[in-house]
């Protein structure tokens, strides 16, 4: 699943090609990815506006367009973004075409679905329940240590806390592994078990890895690419993520795997207590 670091490229890339273009149609290939409005209000709401600016939340992207509302999109596990010409042959799971004023045709395509997108007033994410009670952004100027910390009240374990979107926005599988290792931190621990101080080095290692990740164009680990179609190679620089049965990077143990809140998560035993 693309987590902020992907989205945060791909919004990048979609605010420099997209500011300013007008969007003349819809086309609406697989009705359910639309959760608001009604498909025809979507097409509608759509048909001849333009785009004034791209936004991200977490793992969400926010398209601003004009008449005061927003073109949310999230793409699940498997979404991506094509630009293509009117009569070239589309990608196969392509479930959205967006065609520009310009000629070209923004194609979304999604193989297993579970990307979602909406049509909102600016602002109203009452439809979107994810997006509305998303916690603050881990690469913001305003998330402290403090804020962090209120992040991760509660006795749940600190790996399930990560990924608990609606404490902190963006996180995944692979950002939270990699910024655990480079705390020091096991995955396992308890909330209440932190001290101010491991608190003080995770928030340090969350923000260096998102930032390092997306200065190396995202993880590629499975079908991820941008909106131009090029693959990321932070994966390369990966520490533990899948790595289980190898050499810790920093001592040489075996990296192990275990399961938390539903997802396998990697971690280092010697490095990480």
């Amino acid at each position: 699943m693309p987590e902020l670091p992907e989205v945060e490229i791909i919004r990048r890339q979609m605010e420099e090609e997209l500011y300013g273009a007008r969007v003349e149609e819809v086309k609406v290939l697989l009705p359910r990815l639309v959760k608001h409005p009604s498909i025809s209000g979507y097409r509608r709401g759509l048909k001849g506006k333009a785009v004034l600016g791209v936004r991200r939340r977490g793992k969400y992207l926010i398209l601003e367009v004009e008449g005061g509302r927003e073109l949310v999109f999230h793409l699940g596990m498997t979404g991506s973004f094509v630009f293509s010409s009117p009569g070239a042959e589309r990608p196969r799971h392509t479930h959205l075409v967006f065609r520009l004023h310009d000629g070209r045709e923004l194609l979304y395509v999604d193989p297993r679905t579970f990307g979602e997108t909406a049509l909102v007033p600016a602002g109203d994410y009452r439809s979107l329940p994810g997006l509305r009670d998303m916690g603050p952004e881990p690469v913001g100027s305003d998330f402290t240590c403090d804020r962090l910390r209120e992040a991760l009240r509660g006795k749940c374990r600190l790996k399930a806390a990560l990924l608990d979107q609606s404490r902190l926005a963006g996180i995944g599988n692979i950002y939270a592994d990699e910024s655990l290792h480079r705390a020091g931190i096991n995955p396992l621990r308890r909330l209440d078990e932190l001290t101010g101080e491991e608190v003080a080095r995770l928030h340090h290692a969350i923000r260096e890895v998102l930032h390092e990740a997306i200065r190396r164009g995202g993880s590629s680990v499975s079908d991820y690419v941008d909106l131009r179609g090029e693959r990321g190679d932070y994966q390369e620089s990966h520490r533990v993520y899948r790595r289980a049965g190898e050499p810790c990077l920093r001592c040489g143990t075996t990296i192990c795997r275990a399961r938390v809140a539903g997802r396998s998560t990697y971690f280092c035993p010697h490095c990480q207590t």
